[in-house]
């Protein structure tokens, strides 16, 4: 008898996670000790120097925090290069729900907007150009969704159940303007709600790129109301052309596309809410630029010890 109840007790914490319908928790493996290896996504010390000035450390009332933030964006940058679930971060990092607890502060706050658009100016200045953009070519991109709720629906025209990624960039590629939504919305339609995020944040913009589908006069007719100035161009495809072709003015936009395609993560719309799948492509832009501003061919961990040095990716 003794020996049967004994293999039937149950220790009281398992009962009341299974009354309460939650899972117990796994414990998280033990982090390894010294210096970590350089992932190919992590930043350089002057890649950090760049954004460390424009993070929010701010953590209000209590102690102060222990973490290390530059271990917190690389993790960031890992999840977004990879394509991993947060969860899957590996153990070298902080742990995984410290990490996106940062990534979802630093998005309420915005953290993430304030680091983008001052990197942005960098950039473009680095280029020579204004900090104020005076053109810029709108398009969008129709990505699948998966089982995670939220905001979807379907694209009649490209046959993609999911969402819209609306982007407005400048001559350089650069972003300017992402709304995400879900993918039953027109174009025109789309095209306002990113215009209208930008109405009065760049007073000097004169132009904006389109192809063919914004042709109708339903988004001309709304800019014309909104008394901008701006003038709407719709470039059209070079006659007789099929499949894909550049197009004069607006390429950058697609080009745009193309470096978010290199960031697994974005390979289709995971995030519930589509704020986040909007931080998340700001996070990309960020990487970009800083990669940018100060590109290099090696990687430096800080180190009491020493520096690991590894070949940066592209």
């Amino acid at each position: 008898m003794i020996l049967i109840a004994s293999a039937l007790w149950v220790p009281p914490l398992m009962i009341r996670r299974y009354k309460s319908g939650r899972k117990p928790r796994r414990p998280t493996p033990p982090r390894p000790a010294g210096p970590r290896q350089p992932y190919p996504s992590d930043l350089t010390d002057d890649q950090w120097a760049l954004i460390r000035p424009l993070l929010s450390t701010n953590a209000g009332a209590g102690r102060p925090p222990t973490t290390d933030f530059r271990e917190v964006v690389d993790a960031v940058f890992y999840l977004l290069r990879e394509g991993c679930t947060w969860r899957a971060l590996p153990h070298d990092f902080p742990p995984w729900g410290t990490v996106q607890d940062y990534f979802y502060r630093w998005c309420r706050d915005g953290t993430w907007q304030r680091i983008h658009d001052a990197l942005r100016d960098q950039a473009r200045a680095a280029g020579e150009r204004n900090p104020q953009p005076t053109a810029a070519a709108i398009d969008s991109q129709s990505v699948q969704t998966t089982e995670v709720g939220g905001t979807k629906g379907f694209d009649a025209g490209k046959k993609v159940k999911g969402r819209k990624r609306h982007l407005l960039v400048d001559r350089m590629g650069l972003l300017l303007a992402v709304v995400v939504h879900s993918a039953g919305v027109q174009d025109c339609r789309g095209a306002e709600q990113v215009l209208m995020d930008i109405e009065k944040k760049y007073p000097e913009l004169e132009v904006v790129w389109a192809d063919g589908s914004y042709r109708r006069t339903c988004l001309r007719d709304w800019v014309t109301a909104r008394g901008v100035g701006w003038r709407l161009e719709v470039v059209e495809r070079p006659p007789g052309s099929k499949g894909f072709a550049v197009q004069p003015q607006r390429w950058v936009v697609e080009r745009t596309f193309g470096w978010l395609n290199r960031y697994r993560r974005l390979s289709k719309d995971y995030e519930r809410r589509t704020g986040t799948s909007e931080a998340l492509i700001q996070l990309t832009m960020i990487h970009i630029m800083v990669r940018r501003l100060e590109p290099a061919f090696q990687n430096h961990l800080a180190s009491p010890v020493g520096d690991p040095i590894v070949t940066q990716a592209a």
